[in-house]
């Protein structure tokens, strides 16, 4: 037996995000059932909003609601030292750790040739071009380790070997291949106090 259309339907919507499988996703259609109207307005709202309101900062190329991102606009952060990550979440996981005060840069991803991922791909120009016209002093590189985040991170390095630049990078404390989220903060702490030079 099959369930109703509509709720066959939000089923399927649900198994279209990551980690949800066949179970959870009628779990999570059922559990909808019984929210308030005025949760599934909310719902609703915030779905339609996610994908109308948010875009990237235009500076750092971070989340946001505006032309500018918040941590952009934060006035007192330390405006030469600029943290390079591959992915917006990974903002939001330094944030938490409380420790940096500094500037973020957020690529669109990492090189990678079998993927078909280039320099161009993850608008690394708009990186250098920041690097030109921001007084940097200092480059950190707090990207996925792997394969693609030492490549990403030598060329990066190979592009800015005429500047007068610290660049570092976080410490290998943390396992190869595996996402920053699943990493405990603790860990990542110590590996972004203890980053290492790399120029």
């Amino acid at each position: 037996m099959k369930y109703p259309t509509t709720i066959q339907n939000l089923i399927e919507c649900f198994k279209k995000l990551p980690g949800v499988g066949e179970k959870t996703a009628e779990r999570y259609a059922l559990a909808a059932l019984e929210l308030d109207d005025n949760i599934i307005e909310l719902f609703s709202k915030s779905l339609t909003d996610v994908k109308t309101k948010i875009g990237r900062c235009k500076i750092c190329n971070n989340l946001a609601e505006e032309e500018i991102c918040e941590i952009c606009k934060i006035k007192d952060r330390d405006r030469k030292t600029l943290c390079i990550v591959d992915s917006p979440k990974n903002v939001v996981i330094f944030e938490k750790l409380g420790i940096y005060n500094g500037l973020y840069h957020v690529l669109d991803g990492l090189i990678s040739p079998l993927d078909g991922k280039n320099p161009e791909d993850i608008k690394l120009n708009l990186l250098f071009e920041r690097i030109n016209n921001e007084n940097i002093s200092e480059i950190i590189l707090a990207l996925k380790p792997g394969i693609e985040g030492e490549t990403t991170s030598l060329y990066i390095k190979k592009m800015l070997e005429n500047k007068q630049l610290k660049i570092s990078k976080i410490a290998h404390g943390i396992p190869i291949g595996i996402d920053m989220e699943y990493i405990d903060s603790l860990t990542l702490e110590l590996a972004l106090e203890d980053r290492t030079n790399i120029s």
